[in-house]
């Protein structure tokens, strides 16, 4: 199983960019496909998820980003608006799956910088 990510870039403050993640492979009974990212010097965090029965939003993005999610092509896309300094980040995409919940599957993460 590999998720590809792709989207990140440089943009200025209150531009926009839409991160895409797709999976190759078979995850068993998947549940979730989200975001995180991880700021210099800072723990990784959840920006958003979209699961089964749940879609959930980090109160950070809020009103800014949307999270939307293509079973038919095992894709997760993540639309930001109104980017801030403080988005700048490593985005990392994340599948959850398996009978137990136990698979945990990370991308390779993309870049984002928001230049203000």
């Amino acid at each position: 199983v590999q998720l590809q990510a792709s989207g990140g870039g440089l943009v200025q403050a209150g531009e926009s960019l839409t991160l895409s993640c797709s999976i190759s492979g078979t995850i068993v009974n998947l549940d979730a496909m989200g975001w995180y990212r991880q700021a210099p010097g800072k723990q990784r965090e959840l920006v958003a998820e979209y699961g089964d029965d749940r879609v959930r939003l980090s109160g950070s993005v809020k009103g800014r980003f949307t999270i939307s999610r293509d079973n038919a092509k095992s894709t997760v896309y993540l639309q930001m608006n109104n980017l801030k300094f403080e988005d700048t980040a490593v985005y990392y995409c994340n599948a959850k799956g398996g009978v137990f919940g136990q698979l945990n599957y990370w991308g390779q993460g993309t870049l984002v910088t928001v230049s203000s």
